[in-house]
């Protein structure tokens, strides 16, 4: 099978410079392969949504030439087949209901002590849903970071794959939805590369394959912050995308074409595109300047 990469954005809000990197590395190492690439709005936290940001980021995406190999996917709309996955970790005792707070779990530095040490929830308090996680180290070879390797017990404890507000949880959904698309590879930012060993736990307690990892540099303000959607930061400009697009290429390493031909800029990226130079550390990110207009 050829390789098929994706990009999950979360619809709290447009894009900003780090996402177009996340996003930008992800359609260059699958259309350098010879593979797939497909866009998945997150679409699982409603209290955190941006109306119109799922519209918005796909527009852009678009406009900078990023273009999907099929329709765009909303997570939500997959909520059965998590619900099954849920329902078949409990059967089987890898999972359990807990209502445990972060009140609860604050003398446990909010660390999980792997029982509910919560009373029972009142029927207008529904429980989440925490995988019992097993001891010892769980390890993957990155394509930019290296090896990892991390005792998921002993750093996060029992960890949440159902919301007590009926939503599945991050780590659940993701690892369902990447099975039933087919994703071979996730490239995404280096924030997620914590939440890799929980992933790569539930792969193997419901039986999916695991991907290859490839998690790219963060990009940072001037405060030394991760750039965030919700701090609207370094918003980046579709109706000139050639200015940020370069930025971006520069980011992760790779040699910036010459040329205002935005497809042409694309083409002979991807002929060029080398993972090998791309930076494993955070970095700053460019000036507005740069990535909304050119410089004379």
């Amino acid at each position: 099978m050829s390789n098929r990469g994706r990009f999950a954005p979360s619809p709290t809000g447009t894009l900003h410079f780090g996402s177009l990197v996340a996003a930008l590395g992800s359609w260059l190492r699958a259309r350098s392969t010879g593979g797939e690439w497909f866009v998945r709005i997150e679409d699982i936290d409603p209290p955190r949504e941006v109306p119109g940001a799922a519209e918005a980021i796909v527009r852009q995406l678009i406009a900078f030439g990023l273009m999907p190999d099929g329709p765009v996917i909303r997570q939500s709309a997959d909520r059965a087949r998590h619900a099954a996955a849920r329902d078949r970790l409990l059967a089987a005792g890898l999972a359990y209901r807990c209502a445990c707070s972060r009140t609860d779990l604050a003398p446990y530095g909010s660390r999980h002590p792997a029982r509910c040490i919560a009373p029972p929830p009142a029927a207008d308090r529904p429980a989440a849903v925490r995988l019992r996680v097993p001891s010892g180290i769980v390890g993957f070879d990155d394509a930019v970071q290296g090896p990892i390797e991390q005792d998921v017990a002993a750093e996060v404890g029992d960890f949440v794959i159902w919301r007590n507000d009926g939503w599945p949880a991050y780590q659940l959904a993701v690892v369902v939805d990447d099975a039933a698309q087919g994703v071979t590879e996730v490239v995404r930012g280096a924030d997620l590369l914590d939440s890799t060993p929980r992933q790569y736990l539930l792969q193997r307690m419901l039986c999916l394959p695991h991907p290859r990892w490839m998690h790219l540099p963060l990009a940072l303000d001037a405060a030394g912050r991760k750039l965030g959607k919700r701090d609207q930061a370094h918003p980046v400009d579709p109706a000139d995308p050639l200015p940020a697009l370069r930025a971006a290429l520069g980011f992760l390493g790779q040699a910036v074409p010459d040329g205002d031909d935005l497809h042409g800029l694309l083409a002979a990226a991807v002929r060029a595109f080398d993972p090998a130079r791309i930076p494993r550390g955070t970095q700053p990110a460019p000036g507005r300047d740069a990535t909304q207009r050119e410089v004379s």
